[in-house]
């Protein structure tokens, strides 16, 4: 039976909200045993609430946005400010391979369970600290969440139309730190794997995003040229926009990309009398005069539907695609057939459908196997079955409040 890629990475889990439980989420989709170390006194919000989706969950182990970001993983119930707890830790630790957290900096040392102090229960321990600017710098105290991120690193004042403010990014900034966190862990592994030295990932929340606007700082930087919100257009390709189409909330999205794509888009209009002006002669004429060839474009459009408008083009060989929301999205049949969402149900909440994995390998499985835990649930396994406690000491703790 072939094995996951990640099948016996243990993660010891500490962290919350969307930004790091997303990537060690990631993780557990390839395989990695991930052990998350919260405490019922003071629980992930993402259990709580959702500051995206402004819900209020009704207990913490009934929130759906926790269960999303947290399907295949195992969950410990610690009062870490206890030094039983502590120990726990250690003792867990000392026997994972890799872990995590996204707390301000300082906390894990405060806590005594910072790199330096792990590495002595486990030499090559792979660590990842995830925070809103890193750990180093003068601007290593400072408080951050997703719209912080999108806002210091520069992507969301690229980020909405050219005469409006700019888009105040939310949960999509945390999953991009996400993202780069659990390639880092997986680059981390190889160089373990390599040379047997573990490491400690600094990784800066607000960096994560700015690399993805690599090419507007290189612009300010050589050419003291400052970007600006310029909504669904492109910096070359011309047309490249989001067109009203017919009906409510009805749109097409439409990007051409060469001389053969802008004859086949004219081609699959009928070639309209105005596809011949001078204005629209090459790409670059093109883009010159995009908003009169914008409002073109859309003249065409508005007498088709969306899903029309996209199957007109697509046949002719353009780029073009409906804008969906949410319910449109699930009952996308091209999103059906990739198996975009799995079904999975939670002891709790039921049935409910959440994203699928965002790949597929040939040749090692990948996927869902459970939903998100119950507070503490796994509590059992990994205190008695994996650090050996008896049941009398268990329950000693319980009491105690070490295991809360």
């Amino acid at each position: 039976m072939q094995r996951a890629p990640l099948h016996g990475i243990r993660v010891a889990d500490f962290t919350w909200a969307w930004a790091g439980p997303y990537a060690t989420l990631l993780l557990a989709f390839m395989g990695a045993e991930v052990i998350k170390i919260e405490s019922s006194r003071r629980p992930d919000h993402a259990r709580l609430r959702s500051l995206a989706g402004g819900f209020t969950s009704r207990g913490v182990d009934k929130s759906p946005i926790f269960n999303d970001l947290n399907l295949n993983k195992m969950s410990v119930s610690l009062d870490l400010t206890k030094a039983p707890a502590v120990e726990l830790v250690k003792r867990l630790v000392a026997i994972s391979d890799v872990v995590t957290e996204n707390f301000r900096p300082g906390v894990m040392d405060r806590l005594g369970i910072g790199y330096q102090e792990l590495r002595k229960v486990r030499p090559d321990i792979l660590m990842l600290s995830s925070s809103a600017v890193g750990a180093v710098g003068p601007e290593r105290n400072y408080t951050g969440f997703a719209p912080t991120f999108a806002a210091l690193g520069g992507v969301a004042h690229l980020t909405g139309y050219p005469d409006k403010k700019p888009i105040p990014l939310m949960g999509s900034s945390d999953l991009r730190s996400a993202a780069t966190s659990a390639f880092a862990i997986l680059a981390g592994l190889y160089h373990r794997a390599r040379s047997g030295e573990g490491q400690h990932i600094d990784l800066s929340s607000t960096e994560t995003n700015a690399v993805n606007i690599g090419d507007a700082i290189l612009d300010y930087t050589m050419n003291r040229r400052v970007r600006v919100r310029q909504g669904n257009r492109d910096d070359i390709m011309a047309p490249h926009n989001c067109y009203r189409c017919r009906g409510e909330q009805s749109w097409v999205s439409i990007a051409v990309a060469t001389e053969d794509e802008w004859r086949a888009l004219c081609a699959a209009m009928g070639n309209p009398p105005w596809s011949d002006d001078e204005r629209f002669a090459d790409g670059y004429r093109r883009w010159c005069n995009q908003q009169e060839l914008d409002r073109l474009i859309e003249e065409w459009t508005a007498a088709h539907t969306a899903e029309e408008a996209t199957d007109i083009l697509q046949r002719a060989g353009v780029a073009a695609m409906p804008s969906r929301h949410g319910t449109e999205l699930h009952h996308d049949p091209h999103l059906k057939a990739r198996g975009f969402t799995t079904s999975i149900t939670h002891h709790n909440i039921g049935q409910r459908l959440v994203l699928s994995t965002p790949w597929h390998f040939s040749q090692t499985p990948t996927g869902i196997s459970r939903s998100s835990p119950l507070m503490g649930e796994h509590n059992g396994y990994v205190f008695g079955q994996l650090l050996g406690l008896s049941g009398e000491e268990i329950a000693k703790l319980e009491a105690d409040g070490v295991i809360a």
